[in-house]
């Protein structure tokens, strides 16, 4: 009799896990389709603000207020009016997010998988992009850091009065 109870007990169990295992809410879980990326209307107009970014970054060009790190187009940079980055890293002001952004990975490129990084501007020696005793990312011996917080926030309220989110404040 104990037999069948174990017997029993074990088919039981062995078609409740079948059971359980045929429902959708304990399906396997199955890969996500490759992204197909996006619609041909999103890339025209990622085109577009592409070509609208070129004209403005020739135009800071003009005016002396763009000088980027990297070959291609620093849209931080473009959307507050222009930066100095160059000053600002050799002086160690800090830099933008997306200098930063280009910096780290072309220092790991470099450092990590001995690949020279072409992406970055000529006036950028990356022999002297290394890493400190800390892990921080360094350019001429000097840690590189994002600019500080207030420098963003300022920055960020620059972008917003040029785009027209917001109106500018008048001084008093």
């Amino acid at each position: 009799m104990l037999t069948y109870k174990r017997m029993f007990l074990g088919t039981g169990l062995l078609m409740t896990g079948y059971l359980l295992g045929s429902l959708s809410p304990f399906a396997a879980v199955r890969a996500q389709d490759a992204d197909a990326g996006p619609s041909d209307d999103s890339v025209k107009k990622i085109v577009a603000a592409n070509d609208a970014l070129k004209s403005a970054v020739d135009q800071l060009k003009l005016e002396s207020r763009y000088e980027v790190a990297t070959k291609g187009i620093n849209s931080f940079a473009v959307m507050v009016g222009g930066l100095n980055v160059k000053e600002d890293m050799e002086s160690g002001h800090g830099v933008d997010p997306e200098t930063f952004a280009a910096l780290y990975a072309a220092a790991y490129d470099l450092k990590k998988l001995n690949i020279k990084d072409e992406s970055l501007a000529d006036w950028i020696d990356v022999n002297q992009l290394g890493y400190d005793a800390e892990g921080r990312l360094t350019y001429q011996n000097k840690v590189v850091r994002i600019y500080p917080v207030s420098r963003l926030k300022k920055l960020n309220a620059q972008r917003r009065v040029l785009i027209g989110e917001v109106k500018a404040e008048k001084k008093k």
